[in-house]
Formats: C-alpha cells, structure tokens, sequence
C-alpha cells in the first residue's frame, strides 16, 4: 500500500512540504477523533485531475467500523463527491441530511474541510455505522460533543497543535483508558467512568465533577515527591503535552488536548490511563540494567588485580621462561578485563569493538616490542559485537598481534602490523598483517602456546576458520573468518 506521502506526490503536485507536513500531524493524532465519534475518518485530498483520492483511513476502537477494506488509493464514490467538492470550495462542514446505505446498513456522512492558515487542502470525511443504533448514553453524547469540537478545529485550523509531543510514549492513554471534560477555568465538566477508577486509585474521594482537577491532583501529590514541570499545564488543559502523576504506588498518564474556537480556550479533553503496572517494569529493567553494568564492573576489578598480582610474581621471578609466562598470562587477564569494562559502561549485551580493539591492540603492541618502534593500523570496521563473542574476539587479536610483534617483528627495527575487518551482518572477516621477517621455514605456525590458544577460540568459540600464510611483499599474514552471534530482539537473548 502506498504511504500518504507518496499518494500526495503522485496526485497533488501543487501541495507544498508545509501542507504535506500538516496532513501527517493530523494523520499521527487523529485518531482520539475517531474513537470519540465513534466513526470512521477518511481524508481524500482534491488530486490534479479535479477528482479526490483517498491518502488515508482511520477506524474507531469504540464503535463499528465502515469500511472493512482499506479504500486508500482508491476514489470516492459518485454519491460522495459533491458533498467533499463543496465543504471544499465553501470551506465549512457539509452534512448529509439523508444516511447513504453501505449494503446492510446506513451511514452518516459529514466532509469537514482541513485548513492550514485559511486555505482548505483537503476534506476529512466521517462516517459512523448507524447499523446499531441506539439511545445514547451520558458517556457516548459527552464523546460525540468533543468530538464534534475537534472536528471543528479542524475546519478553523486549529487542530493538530503543532506543539503536540512527537512519537509514541509508552502508556499513552486513548480514549477508552479513561476521559475527562473541562470547562475553561480547568473545572470537571464530565468523568468517564474509567477516568473516575483511575483517579480513585490514585487516592481522590468522591466525584470529580464541578471540581478544579488541578486542586484535587496537587492535594493527591505527596511532598517530597518529583513533579513534572508540565504537570499543571497538562491537568488545567492549556497544553496539548503529556505528562505522569504518580502517588500511594499508582502512576497516571495523562494527556491533554486543548479545544479552542478562533483562538479562545473552551475547555479540554484530558485522556487519562493507569499506567503503575508500565512503571514497576521499567523500573525494574532499570534495576536490573544497573545491576548488570556493575557486575561486569566488578569482575573488571578483580580481573584487574589478580593481573596485578601477576605482575608482581613475573617481577620475583629469576627464570626468564617463568617471566614470559606470567606476562603473557596478565596481558590475556587484562584484554579480558577490557571487554568487561566496556560493557560495564553501556546498557546493551553488545561491545563497541572498534573502540575497544584500538586500545587493546596498541597495549598488546607496546608490550611485545622489544625497544623497536611498532605501528598498529586497523582498517574497516567491526560494529557491535555481542558480549559472547567479544572476549573471544579481543583474545585472539591480541595474541595475533602479540605473536606478529615478538616474531615478526623481532628484529629491534620495529615495523607495521595491519589489521582489516570487514563486516557483513553476523560475518565478520578479518586479515591480521605483519612486514616483519615471514613465517619460518620448518616450524611453520601451530607451534605455540599463544597460537594454539587462537585456534582453539576461533574453532569452538568464535565458530570459524584460521589459516596461516606468506604477505605478498614480506611478512606473514593471518586471516580470520568468524561468525557473531545474533541477538534475538524478542527474547534479548543471543541466538547461536
């Protein structure tokens, strides 16, 4: 199906980005419309052939709908047109005096035009199913007048605000969650009876109605307790924001949307849902969020002092084959201590590796080095990296590098070890380089404690593959190719 923008495009040429821009404002909160009247909302926007053309539908939450297919793309019907072209033109609302009938049942149709600073650019069409009418109640008449108010708005130019809050929030209330009527001066005109529960539990007594909504919520808000600045623009009804209200362990939210009429205040529709059990969750997350970043924090440390206390042993040590092994045993501690350290400062189960491998490498180089002058460069990028795989990961680096610089590169003379990865989703290819002295002769590689240590994680831990082999122009060159780890985005878990 083909977006509002693109329908635009295609049918209205003369519309402008800020006509285009106002049809995606009302399109993103017209929905509160739809669900008060109790009826359809079809916007068709006059096309360059002198026809409409459907750009988009909404149908309500608290009612039957009209239209089970979706009629955007398509053109109005023969019956319909007249009225759109003439709420068009006269810019002002036009209601049909007869139902239209849609097979089985009858339909009220109004076309109430959508301005933007005194031009009508399109017609908002509302239909509402008249197949199960009935006498309406107190809670459906007090919908229908604000919805009538809104539509209003519309015609005048007034609605959407464009200070309305942007984007999706969790917990925002709808209609059904809860409502509440003002009147200008902030008074209860009207509280559903959801609205009334929700304020219940928050702890007001007693009916709302004809009282100052702001009054009973500061009275309901505990003293010490941390108050939205908005709070009191939000409940009087003066800003179309949203704000929370939270007491006795229940959290509102709570929305406001303002109704004027040429630019005086009439009052306000207050959407209101409980929203306690949302909090408790995310508070929760929170909780255990903080408590992940401090564990990795904490093995950071210890891992950190026991290579400290390896450091000191290699210092006591007389035999130079015990000292080699205990400074390499610390610096494969501390390229583990590095990837909990950086994940101890971010709330994902993913590493930043290339800020990571940057540090780790140079450490690993300057250590090696025997006095001779040694050049890290990594070249690509290797993205995030799940947690799983990036401790793996930096070992192995870092003993490629290590193993390049004290091999290599053991000349005294210094040199240039490359690193280049290339990323392409889960895999992940990279070549490890060296301009130093080549592999030997005989031995070859696979020899060695640190070099079997690779092959070990990138086989079993890293699920992929390692070959050794001559750099074309000197040297030795290692090429890596692994395969990450997926997060599963529903679960959070990683997926082998």
């Amino acid at each position: 199906m083909s977006t509002l923008s693109d329908l635009a495009t295609r049918h209205a040429s003369s519309l402008d980005a800020a006509d285009l821009e106002w049809l995606h404002l009302l399109v993103g909160d017209w929905q509160v419309i739809s669900d008060l009247a109790f009826a359809d909302l079809v916007l068709w926007l006059p096309a360059d052939d002198g026809d409409f053309v459907a750009i988009a539908q909404c149908r309500p939450s608290t009612g039957a709908t009209v239209h089970y297919d979706d009629v955007v793309g398509s053109r109005p019907p023969e019956g319909q047109r007249p009225q759109l072209q003439k709420s068009l033109t006269e810019v002002r609302a036009q209601r049909s005096r007869e139902p239209r009938w849609f097979g089985s049942y009858a339909v009220r149709e109004e076309a109430v035009p959508v301005v933007r600073q005194g031009r009508a650019i399109a017609v908002v069409a509302r239909q509402t199913n008249l197949g199960g009418a009935r006498t309406p109640s107190r809670l459906e008449l007090n919908y229908v007048e604000a919805a009538d108010d809104l539509m209003g708005m519309i015609s005048r130019g007034e609605f959407p605000a464009p200070n309305a809050p942007t984007g999706p929030r969790r917990g925002a209330p709808r209609v059904g969650d809860g409502l509440v009527r003002l009147n200008s001066e902030g008074e209860v005109l009207y509280a559903s009876p959801n609205a009334l529960s929700c304020f219940h539990r928050l702890g007001a007594l007693g009916d709302l109605v004809g009282r100052s909504l702001v009054e009973v919520t500061t009275d309901l808000i505990e003293q010490k307790a941390t108050v939205d600045e908005s709070m009191p623009l939000v409940v009087m009804g003066r800003a179309p924001w949203r704000t929370d209200i939270e007491a006795r362990g229940v959290a509102l939210s709570l929305r406001a949307v303002p109704l004027t009429e040429h630019g005086q205040r009439l009052g306000a529709v207050l959407l209101c849902r409980d929203v306690s059990e949302l909090r408790r969750r995310e508070r929760e997350l929170i909780t255990k969020d903080a408590t992940i970043r401090e564990i990795h924090h904490r093995v950071k440390n210890n891992l950190q002092t026991v290579a400290a206390l390896l450091r000191l042993q290699s210092r006591r040590m007389s035999s130079p084959e015990a000292k080699d092994a205990l400074d390499e045993a610390m610096r494969r501690v501390a390229t583990i201590a590095l990837v909990h350290e950086t994940l101890s400062q971010t709330l994902d189960e993913a590493v930043p590796f290339d800020d990571l491998v940057g540090r780790s490498l140079r450490l690993a180089a300057d250590v090696a080095s025997a006095g001779g002058h040694v050049r890290t460069v990594v070249q690509g990028e290797f993205g995030l990296v799940p947690a799983e795989d990036a401790t793996a990961l930096a070992l192995v680096l870092t003993e490629l590098v290590t193993n390049a610089v004290e091999h290599g590169l053991a000349n005294g003379v210094g040199g240039t070890v490359e690193i280049t990865a290339v990323r392409e989703g889960d895999a992940l290819g990279i070549t490890v380089a060296d301009d130093g002295v080549g592999l030997p002769e005989k031995a070859g590689a696979g020899t060695g404690l640190g070099t079997q240590i690779v092959s070990t994680l990138v086989t079993n831990e890293l699920r992929g593959s390692i070959r050794w082999g001559a750099r074309e122009g000197g040297g030795t060159e290692v090429v890596l190719d692994v395969v990450l780890r997926t997060p599963n985005r529903e679960t959070g878990s990683i997926r082998h």
